[in-house]
């Protein structure tokens, strides 16, 4: 392939090199995958308004998200083991991130551990939380968070349970894979990324092996794994994890209005309206749909934000029409990061910020703090 124009293209490199068990977990949803396609195929339905003889020197992109200068309104959202699509993958991402000017998030679930991106990295990154049965843990994590100068937590609400997502069972996923034939035929096709992984000694769950309780290897995480999300995670747990953290607090997976009512009480700074990629609750509206009626609801008490189904610059923009603040991009910078390692995740950021200032251009906008719902046709 020549040089990748789109996030499709960088999907279609991103599957050619990465073991299948490791690009299906990044590309599944839960169930039938309604709501994982969903996110996608609304935005598509979302028309622009094509304006002309307007100025288009001199555009800005540049903005904040809860308080911080971005280079673009777009933030690597919180993806568990990244470090599976490319080696090292959480540090390649978030030094690339870095160098763009818009947020990395790293994942209490990834394989590189907070320390080993904040050892490679010069500004400080985000940090998204899964609350444990395991309250020391869960705040050692926060204290981890804290020692490594994370500028925001992302406290990740729609994860108590875990949705079922049939590709991961039908795979066998671990990480580390396990030596099962097929995973070794999986893994024999993809050379480059076997090479890859040799050189790394990050092939587990840095956040986890070596921190919470008796959890020493493979065998022993996924056991601790399946006992320690907690499913009584309420609206009170809130104000816990603020108080300890102190700093900017982020909630995501808000996807109802009566929700976001709840989450603007709590005092945190934004909120992020998701559904998990289409990766918990199948048959949950989009992203995008509930989008509005969570603006009209609490957009004048709490900063909102968008995550779930953006594939172009022109999503983002359409999320920002209709009032999100920032934006958040998981599958894509994956893509990216399977296919060309961290130039693919530059690449990746640098084709959303291509189709993101010549469609507010075309819109006859030339600073993204200007596009609101004016850009929207009728």
């Amino acid at each position: 392939m020549s040089k990748p124009l789109t996030i499709a293209d960088l999907k279609t490199l991103a599957r050619r090199r990465v073991p299948k068990m490791f690009f299906d977990y990044a590309d599944s949803g839960a169930w039938t995958e309604s709501t994982y396609r969903a996110n996608e195929s609304d935005f598509a339905r979302i028309k622009l308004r094509q304006r002309v003889l307007v100025d288009m020197t001199n555009r800005s992109l540049e903005t904040e998200m809860i308080g911080q200068k971005v280079s673009m309104p777009v933030a690597l959202a919180p993806t568990g083991m990244t470090g599976m699509q490319h080696a090292d993958g959480e540090m390649l991402a978030a030094r690339a991130a870095e160098e763009f000017g818009v947020p990395f998030t790293l994942s209490t679930m990834s394989i590189c551990s907070i320390e080993d991106v904040a050892a490679v990295t010069t500004k400080p990154f985000w940090f998204q939380l899964y609350v444990m049965k395991d309250k020391d843990f869960v705040l050692d994590l926060i204290n981890r968070a804290k020692a490594a100068k994370c500028s925001a937590l992302v406290l990740t609400a729609d994860l108590q349970i875990l949705g079922q997502r049939h590709k991961d069972l039908r795979n066998g996923l671990s990480a580390p894979p396990k030596f099962t034939p097929k995973h070794i035929w999986q893994m024999a096709t993809r050379p480059l990324w076997c090479l890859d992984m040799l050189q790394t000694k990050r092939r587990t769950f840095g956040n986890i092996i070596g921190h919470a309780k008796n959890v020493t290897d493979l065998s022993s995480i996924s056991i601790w794994t399946h006992e320690q999300f907690d499913p009584r995670l309420s609206w009170a747990d809130v104000a816990w994890i603020k108080e300890k953290w102190g700093g900017p607090l982020i909630i995501k997976g808000i996807n109802d209005v009566e929700d976001a009512r709840l989450a603007a009480e709590t005092g945190a700074d934004a909120i992020i309206v998701s559904n998990h990629g289409g990766r918990q609750l199948d048959g949950a509206p989009s992203s995008i749909s509930m989008l509005p009626s969570i603006v009209d609801a609490v957009g004048d008490r709490i900063e909102i934000h968008l995550d779930g189904g953006i594939r172009s610059g022109q999503d983002v923009l359409k999320a920002i029409a209709l009032g999100a603040k920032g934006t958040y991009i998981g599958r894509p910078f994956l893509y990216g990061l399977g296919a060309m390692g961290k130039d693919g995740v530059t690449l990746a950021l640098e084709i959303l910020r291509k189709e993101m200032d010549f469609t507010m251009a075309l819109c006859g906008k030339r600073d993204i703090k200007d596009v609101d719902a004016s850009v929207i046709a009728a």
